[in-house]
């Protein structure tokens, strides 16, 4: 159970006892209702999308040159399967990548401009005809994309941590034959087109809704995370060596950092179908495009499950920011600003108008797409309201165990 620390939320100067003077209105609860979609379709002809209809990608696709991908990609180029048989190393990483190609160039045909796409790729090492080498994916892709029209933006390294300290590759502790281990992944991040302008005033209020607090935007954007890595925990085991699920934070902190509220992420690998949980944990409409119809019954349930889930995070969200804003008391570093929405104190004028949001239901479409519903979580400026809402969020879980059908 989370223990809520919420006297120390709001540190009460002037500025801040002017809530209680009607300077910020009660929050309201407009209908909020995000959609999620699963498309079975080649990822290099996405031709369900229109163009410029999807605002943000977060995907990690097969990695060429690692072995559990080359059935697949054998069969989308049989010239794989005969450089590979053929112990030409350069030419099936190659080739591997030109089915990649096809995909980015539709990225860049469904993203609206100023739009970002957000890919997470590790690199390969392996032995073939006798020579071990390392194979650069991040650095293929970030070539292909860049010549496509992509804007190549500062990357972040994705420390896994998932290989034990003790295994070597080479000549163990003998010199002039051992390797480095392999234990970080990229996420390249890309821009289509110049800047996102937010222009009129219901732009700039969504942008400032959707914003994130100080602390968040402190731990996100460095260019190091050392979150752990996932393992699958999948249900179908014949689903095991077709899935390579990256951890749900780096989709949630993704899809924050890079969308607002109601935007549209796509993910075109969606396999086990990670970034649609984090869409709806974020209240964003996703569209996951997969070639194997073996994960659509899988994601569905991975959706039931989840539903108890996503308030939890919410209150796990509030609940470290009223540890940091504790934190920042006892440092006598007092926060200046308060969150309109919530009556709680915040660092920066960018985060007064931040709003959570709770999901209250989640059901099938017509079509086998689902729809999300959402209200706003109103004042938190106290214990008793913080745990009004926790309890409301825990009776949303309660409630809602399976998908109305």
């Amino acid at each position: 159970m989370i223990t809520p620390r919420i006297s120390s939320l709001i540190y009460f100067s002037a500025r801040h006892i002017a809530i209680y003077k009607g300077e910020f209105a009660t929050v309201d609860n407009p209908t909020f209702e995000t959609t999620h979609r699963i498309v079975i379709s080649d990822a290099r002809d996405m031709h369900a999308l229109a163009d410029g209809s999807v605002d943000l990608v977060v995907t990690s696709p097969p990695y060429p040159m690692i072995r559990m991908w080359d059935n697949l990609f054998s069969r989308l180029s049989p010239e794989v399967e005969d450089a590979l048989e053929g112990e030409n190393g350069n030419r099936a990483f190659e080739l591997m990548h030109c089915e990649l190609d096809k995909v980015w160039r539709e990225l860049h045909r469904v993203l609206r401009s100023g739009s970002f796409a957000c890919i997470n790729i590790g690199d390969a090492v392996r032995t073939i005809n006798g020579n071990f080498r390392l194979y650069s994916n991040h650095s293929r892709i970030i070539r292909r994309c860049s010549d496509i029209g992509f804007d190549c933006l500062p990357v972040v390294l994705w420390r896994k941590q998932t290989n034990a300290p003790n295994k070597f590759m080479g000549s163990g502790m003998l010199p002039a034959g051992a390797y480095v281990t392999l234990e970080h992944e990229y996420i390249l991040i890309f821009r289509k087109g110049a800047k996102k302008e937010f222009e009129s005033k219901q732009e700039k209020l969504s942008r400032m809704q959707s914003s994130f607090f100080w602390e968040e935007r402190n731990n996100w954007f460095s260019d190091i995370w050392d979150f752990k890595g996932t393992r699958q925990g999948l249900d179908y085991d014949d689903l095991r060596d077709r899935s390579a699920a990256f951890p749900f934070e780096l989709a949630w902190r993704l899809i924050n950092m890079y969308s607002l509220y109601g935007d549209t992420v796509l993910d075109p690998f969606v396999g086990t179908g990670t970034a649609m949980l984090a869409a709806i944990a974020s209240g964003r409409s996703s569209m996951g495009v997969d070639i194997d119809e073996a994960f659509t019954g899988y994601i569905a349930g991975r959706i039931e499950r989840f539903l108890p889930e996503v308030n939890k995070l919410v209150a796990e969200r509030i609940e470290r920011h009223a540890q940091f804003v504790e934190s920042r008391t006892h440092e006598k570093k007092l926060p200046h600003h308060t969150n309109a929405p919530h009556c709680f104190a915040v660092m920066t004028a960018q985060e007064t108008q931040l709003q959570l949001k709770r999901i209250t239901g989640i059901r099938l479409l017509n079509d086998g797409g689902f729809a999300a519903a959402y209200e706003n979580i109103g004042r938190l400026e106290t214990k008793e309201q913080f745990e009004k809402a926790r309890t409301e969020m825990d009776g949303t879980a309660s409630r809602q165990t399976t998908l109305d059908l």
